[in-house]
């Protein structure tokens, strides 16, 4: 997972403490909730300049961190496949 992922799922994740984001970690559990998800979505979208498909915004890409990064990274390959600006990740 890209080190600008986590930073910026950590914020969301309220029952993180101080320990490092498992890529298997259930983010329900760790306090993510259907409001802060849309939030973490917008603030996804602006700091990778992608736009993640409707399709994949779902229980199981929200399930663990892995799940996430999986979507989001696929994003990324799409966008700069398509010539958009690459996004180191």
């Amino acid at each position: 997972m890209d080190i600008r992922f986590t930073e910026l799922l950590s914020p969301f994740l309220k029952f993180l403490g101080e320990q490092e984001i498992a890529p298997d970690a259930s983010l329900r559990k760790l306090g993510l909730d259907s409001m802060q998800a849309i939030e973490l979505l917008f603030a996804i979208e602006d700091t990778f300049g992608v736009t993640l498909p409707d399709d994949d915004m779902n229980d199981d890409t929200f399930a663990t961190a892995d799940s996430l990064w999986t979507v989001v990274r696929a994003a990324i390959d799409a966008q700069h496949a398509a010539g958009g600006t690459q996004v180191a990740a």
